[in-house]
């Protein structure tokens, strides 16, 4: 098999590296554990942080890389890695315009967020999360060169690693299970999966580093269990800042559902377009925009002081900035609309109380009083009891780890010795120091792209000295000895001949995607393709082919199934029986329980494109929704 890069982890960060290998000329194999890529990074709700983008310039923010930089410095705290915060900071913009560039995406719309001095945390104009629109780009990308260029860029979903293969200090590829069996594979290794904010087990990572979060709700899918982290400590990899958990301060409440262990974010930009929070009394008690483990704080002493629940309160001017999310959220029955007297009443406090903090709150932003919490940024004043409001109950939740695995400025894994393994590299959150004790909104994607793509280029880097070196890996040895061959009757054309008679050729003059065209064999296990049923690589749904069956149902039919044992959703006129498909959503099981029996097409049109059903989910469709004609659009 000649020489590629394996990449675990099928987030935004195993994302970047992939598409940075493959742009830099490599080959790719791409492997994750679940049916679907993206992890957590399609919950980000916020957007991404750059500093000093075309985006920023445009606008007319007058922002520096140096105060990104210290704002970030300043949140680490005593965790804070210079080098690793320069990196993170000083290519940020470069992230941000990469994604706009290479993947055609919508990034003009910019917000600040709690602990920025400036705004610069980009989305878009779409209606999506910017997590899912980010993500769900790179993945659409990746399908696509799974079809056309099948020999460099390969996919195994449902293809779990579970070891980490090495040599002395070298890394040699990874041991990962498929369809019942185990098997290897060579290659230099990007690791890229994921946190540890849902290792639940009694023996897990929070239990051992953060024991007083064990008993809290977790805003990840439950696939964030640590498990590269785990991984790579058992070769000697150094686990760092492990007990640097981050408690977010707003997760929604579920007012059918409050114990779940599972909970909804409220995006950080609800509190940066001036939501409030609220205590039962109906007084603010905090900087709003503080960082979050600062509010998470609040929010406890709050508790302890008997003034809960605490809830985020949006005037209309914010609710209307941010339809999207309160739209999103209020179809979830994760927030109410309401009208002031409904206010009070939510709250349980008198409108005097409410009207007193409305009116202290108005004066602060005008400048006539000193806030008592140092609250300096207001947005979509005034607030005023006579308006609309989308309210919300809050309480803190697990969300991130900024511990991890040890890494240098390139991305390489450190060993014991604080040297790096030769060929593994970390990327995204298993990496940790990258945000030092306490993260920034917006820095989640942003630190996944950043690392994601450093790692891919030092992963291309590494490959390609191996194989010019002849320092290959054991497997690739066996295929011979390479020859480079200029072309003259083709100025700047170079030929790749490896000993068995395979060629890659490219031009120095191509675009970097079509230098060198690596020739590879197929992997151990099926490689999924654009349109494949996801964990059955050899029967792909081809869109093309898909077709909602005839039978119909009747929307009172539909609603009798709403239940999570007998679970019916209807989407665009098309049925669907999620009922043993609940552990395959992305999103996990608890987004799709907020919909039993429902149409759920308003809120499925804010988070996917139609595709993904008969991508995906073409196993599920049952049938069509009398009176109706099917609208989906693939």
């Amino acid at each position: 098999m000649a020489p590629r890069v394996i990449v675990v982890g099928g987030g935004l960060s195993g994302l970047s590296a992939a598409h940075t290998i493959y742009l830099n000329g490599g080959s790719v194999l791409l492997l994750d554990k679940n049916n679907f890529f993206g992890g957590n990074s399609t919950k980000a709700t916020s957007g991404i942080n750059g500093a000093l983008t075309r985006t920023q310039v445009d606008i007319g923010i007058k922002d520096s890389v140096k105060q990104f930089y210290d704002d970030t410095i300043k949140s680490a705290r005593d965790k804070a890695r210079p080098d690793l915060i320069k990196v993170l900071t000083y290519k940020s913009a470069a992230a941000v315009e990469w994604l706009q560039d290479v993947f055609n995406l919508d990034l003009t719309l910019v917000s600040r967020l709690g602990g920025h001095s400036y705004e610069r945390t980009h989305r878009g104009h779409d209606a999506k999360f910017p997590g899912m629109a980010i993500t769900y780009a790179l993945m659409q990308r990746a399908e696509e060169l799974v079809e056309s260029d099948p020999e460099r860029f390969q996919v195994i979903k449902k293809a779990k690693v579970v070891a980490v293969n090495k040599e002395g200090n070298k890394v040699t590829g990874v041991k990962y299970e498929f369809d019942g069996k185990t098997q290897d594979v060579d290659g230099v290794v990007v690791l890229a999966t994921g946190g540890y904010a849902a290792d639940f087990s009694e023996d897990g990572l929070l239990k051992k580093h953060r024991p007083d979060t064990y008993g809290l709700a977790s805003t990840n899918g439950t696939h964030a269990t640590g498990d590269g982290l785990k991984m790579l400590m058992e070769i000697g990899a150094n686990g760092i800042d492990l007990d640097k958990v981050q408690v977010h301060p707003t997760g929604l409440v579920d007012p059918k559902d409050p114990g779940s262990k599972w909970k909804f974010l409220a995006a950080e930009a609800l509190r940066g377009e001036g939501g409030l929070l609220i205590n039962s009394k109906g007084q603010r008690f905090c900087d709003e925009l503080g960082h979050r483990d600062y509010v998470s704080g609040k929010e406890w002493e709050q508790k302890d002081a008997g003034n809960w629940p605490v809830r985020l309160v949006l005037n209309s001017k914010a609710s209307n900035v941010l339809d999207f999310h309160t739209r999103h959220y209020s179809g979830r029955g994760l927030m109410k609309k309401m009208s002031g007297k409904e206010l009070v009443k939510e709250i349980g406090c008198s409108e005097a109380d409410i009207k007193k903090t409305f009116s202290e709150y108005n004066d602060i932003a005008a400048g006539k009083k000193k806030d008592p919490y140092g609250k300096k940024f207001f947005h979509n004043m005034p607030f005023n009891l006579d308006d609309t409001f989308h309210v919300s109950v809050m309480e803190p939740v697990l969300h991130f780890t900024m511990g991890g695995i040890e890494i240098n400025d390139k991305a390489q894994v450190l060993n014991s010795e604080q040297k790096p393994f030769e060929g593994l590299f970390a990327c995204g959150e298993l990496a940790g120091g990258v945000h030092g004790a306490n993260r920034l909104g917006g820095s989640s994607l942003l630190g996944c792209v950043v690392y994601g793509r450093v790692a891919g280029d030092s992963a291309s880097e590494h490959l390609f000295r191996n194989v010019l070196s002849g320092g290959v890996s054991s497997a690739a040895q066996r295929l011979g000895q390479i020859s480079l061959h200029i072309d003259p009757s083709t100025p700047g054309k170079i030929s790749v001949e490896w000993a068995n008679g395979a060629t890659a050729s490219g031009s120095s003059s191509a675009a970097p995607e079509q230098s060198v065209q690596s020739q590879t064999q197929k992997s151990a296990a099926p490689v999924m393709g654009k349109g494949q049923d996801p964990g059955k690589a050899k029967e792909a749904n081809d869109i093309a082919n898909f077709k909602v069956p005839e039978k119909e149902f009747t929307m009172e039919e539909v609603k009798k199934h709403n239940k999570k044992d007998d679970l019916w959703i209807v989407v665009k006129g098309v049925v669907m029986d999620v009922t043993n498909w609940l552990d395959e959503h992305p999103g996990g099981p608890q987004a799709l329980f907020s919909h039993m029996g429902r149409d759920a097409t308003e809120e499925f049109e804010m988070l996917h494109d139609d595709e993904v059903i008969p991508k995906y989910a073409a196993s599920i469709v049952i049938g069509r929704v009398a009176g109706q004609k099917p609208s989906l659009e693939y």
